[in-house]
């Protein structure tokens, strides 16, 4: 089976949202979504969120999920936002709970918050079956970048998160909080599992050099041979080594601070204080 996928890229994050719908009816997913925020002004707006929301109700889907593939560090979820003008059930992988229970110290969060995952409305398992109207899903977890990370299977199109970036961009970072590169490199062998023609759906490009236009769509054949990072004639040794050495050398995400402390709330905002604001803490001389 073959679904319908159209593809969103967020500019200013490099992101790459996914409306993912059943061949077979109006019924529709979507895959992490981006709620613009000006760091400097710490202002949010919508208008990324609005051209899913535009074309979904132009062409009259049902929305019934809202994925996330993991706790995003480079952007802002509009979860929330979508669901209350579409509709839908939030969700992402039950590992998610780890991610909490790391940066709700990070944070200090204190009582206010839970960590048990009850933010989203559905937690999937590893090897979790589930439905957008008559496409099966199967939820796959992929950690190593974060340690909840998912991947979501339909048909033949596999949804990846930043697991991979194109072949000529590599693989994704793991020195983010419960990251682990071996991880990675056991996460990509099980995607480089599926058959050959599956489509692979990313979550970012950055325009790697020499190439002239962004990209984020490519077959597991491709990946396993061209990955400059992580291909056929690469061992695990050697994927460890040179993803820690890389690593090393990247400096934070612009907007990992907010970002975390936003979608690990499922994309809601921290309470607001007495004044009816909310605010989001800027930990001084931690990473």
């Amino acid at each position: 089976m073959q679904p319908s996928v159209q593809a969103f890229f967020d500019p200013a994050t490099f992101t790459v949202s996914y409306v993912l719908k059943d061949p077979g009816s109006s019924a529709c997913a979507i895959i992490d979504s981006v709620l613009d925020f000006n760091h400097a002004a710490g202002r949010t707006s919508t208008q990324s969120a609005d051209r899913i929301i535009g074309y979904i109700r132009n062409n009259r889907l049902d929305t019934q999920w809202i994925l996330e593939t993991h706790v995003h560090a480079d952007h802002l979820s509009a979860a929330p936002y979508l669901q209350a003008e579409l509709g839908g059930e939030t969700a992402i992988g039950v590992k998610v709970t780890l991610v909490q229970e790391t940066f709700s110290k990070i944070y200090h969060t204190g009582g206010e918050f839970s960590t048990d995952g009850s933010q989203f409305g559905r937690l999937f398992e590893d090897g979790e079956m589930f439905r957008i109207g008559g496409l099966e899903v199967l939820a796959m977890h992929t950690p190593g970048h974060t340690p909840a990370c998912m991947t979501y299977l339909a048909g033949d199109a596999a949804f990846i998160g930043d697991t991979l970036f194109m072949p000529d961009y590599g693989s994704a970072r793991t020195d983010f909080p419960g990251g682990d590169a071996r991880t990675l490199y056991r996460s990509i062998q099980k995607l480089y599992g599926l058959p050959s023609e599956t489509r692979l759906f990313l979550c970012h490009d950055y325009l790697a050099p020499g190439r002239t236009e962004y990209a984020w769509e490519c077959s597991v054949a491709r990946q396993r041979a061209e990955n400059i990072h992580v291909n056929n004639r690469v061992s695990e040794e050697e994927f460890v080594k040179m993803r820690s050495s890389r690593d090393s050398t990247l400096n934070m995400p612009a907007l990992m601070i907010p970002a975390v402390q936003v979608n690990m709330r499922a994309g809601q905002m921290p309470p607001p204080e007495a004044n009816g604001v909310s605010f989001l803490k800027l930990p001084i001389n931690l990473f």
